[in-house]
């Protein structure tokens, strides 16, 4: 996979309107793997003072969701189901989320994650399935 892949991959990632209130970081270092960063703040807290679920499945299933998207070049992928273990709670610090391709056929990809706490202490668990979509990747969706 060329490198120009993945970096355009990143941007597309980056400019998506959700990422502009999250501020997440996306790289990519090789096929079949991503990883992502994201300040945890207080307005992602729940009513008991600690990180919401929906953080914890955004970070995983964007790790995941990317190392996916970075073995197929011409089309967007879509997540088709994704189940999360919640490990720990998170207040404070960065969360890392890692995510790797564990199997692929022709139309299915399933994609494993870890979510880290910043003390580097599993807080999630996840597993998603993914499938290429009809939706080209290209400049009008940010992949440039």
């Amino acid at each position: 996979m060329p490198q120009s892949h993945f970096r355009k991959l990143e941007a597309m990632y980056h400019a998506a309107p959700i990422n502009q209130w999250f501020l997440p970081r996306l790289h990519i270092p090789e096929a079949g793997s991503a990883e992502l960063s994201l300040a945890v703040r207080p307005d992602f807290f729940h009513a008991a003072g600690a990180l919401h679920g929906s953080v914890y499945f955004k970070a995983l299933d964007d790790a995941t969701f990317f190392a996916v998207q970075s073995l197929i070049t011409e089309t967007f992928a879509l997540t088709v189901s994704f189940n999360l273990y919640f490990l720990r709670p998170v207040q404070d610090g960065t969360l890392t989320a890692r995510g790797r391709v564990v199997s692929r056929s022709k139309r299915l990809f399933i994609a494993e994650g870890t979510l880290f706490d910043a003390r580097g202490k599993e807080a999630a668990r996840g597993s998603g399935t993914f499938m290429p979509s009809a939706t080209p990747l290209g400049e009008n969706i940010g992949y440039r």
